[in-house]
């Protein structure tokens, strides 16, 4: 793992799986990495993410480990770093002590309008539909699957929201629970049990949720965290392979590639420049 890259500086917004493959993958090129999410993030595929470090204090994924630090002073733990370190405190706060280099937006927040944010560091960094090259960050990536999944936009917006879930043994969007109202999730559940169609796996308030198809539960928000209504909160695996639900998937790696493309060609440029 390279550390002669330590000086800069990126703050990484959200904790799901492309936000945690991001972290990862720039941690493993030496870059100082540093996440900031919600207290109780609604994150479903948390064996796939470092959500789990907010709740238990640390988690590895892929080798690399991540932990929770409840001071905003990190930039010390960036000179020789053996984690990632993850945040829940103030966000505009931690921009003020850790001054990044580079803010990447990483929440995937699809149905909602980001807010500007070019202002926050050199480099800003929007990954998903809604983001605009120039507009309210200075590059977006690409996230929509397809031949252009990870590309690098210096000029435009990315691709509308559209289409369905990838299908897999002909269901798609089926796979999915979302909150039918707004409360406390509450589940004693974890990601890959097995479930059968029809099973109550949760509940929010006093409403419950029962599996819409029978298979391994690749995702499943963490006990006793709030959310807001239609939030994915359940995803089923009809395959019922659980080694299908742990580790960096195909897609956050190839938007995570496409983070790091963009991080060192500015990096050239302003080295070089």
């Amino acid at each position: 793992m390279n550390r002669e890259k330590i000086g800069l500086r990126i703050l990484i917004r959200g904790s799901n799986d492309v936000a945690s493959a991001v972290a990862h993958r720039l941690f493993q090129a030496g870059y100082g990495v540093v996440i900031h999410d919600d207290p109780k993030p609604s994150v479903t595929r948390r064996k796939m993410a470092f959500a789990d470090a907010i709740f238990d204090g640390e988690t590895t994924l892929d080798d690399i480990t991540a932990k929770r630090v409840d001071t905003v002073n990190v930039r010390a733990r960036l000179l020789a770093p053996a984690c990632i370190p993850i945040l829940v405190s103030d966000f505009y706060r931690l921009v003020e002590k850790l001054r990044p280099q580079v803010l990447v937006d990483a929440r995937m927040r699809k149905h909602k309008k980001p807010a500007r944010q070019i202002h926050m560091a050199p480099l800003t960094i929007g990954l998903g539909p809604n983001f605009s090259a120039g507009r309210n960050v200075h590059i977006a990536i690409e996230t929509a699957r397809g031949e252009d999944l990870g590309r690098v936009i210096t000029s435009g917006g990315t691709a509308p929201l559209q289409g369905e879930p990838i299908s897999i043994e002909g269901h798609a969007r089926d796979r999915y629970l979302y909150a039918p109202c707004a409360g406390r999730f509450k589940t004693e559940f974890q990601i890959g049990d097995m479930v059968t169609e029809g099973q109550v796996i949760a509940v929010i308030n006093e409403t419950p949720l029962t599996a819409p198809i029978t298979g391994v539960l690749r995702g499943i928000t963490h006990d006793d965290v709030p959310v807001e209504m239609h939030t994915k909160v359940i995803e089923i695996d009809p395959r019922g392979d659980g080694t299908l639900v742990a580790g960096i998937g195909e897609r956050p790696a190839r938007i995570a590639d496409g983070v790091l493309q963009a991080v060192q060609d500015w990096e050239t440029k302003h080295t070089l420049g």
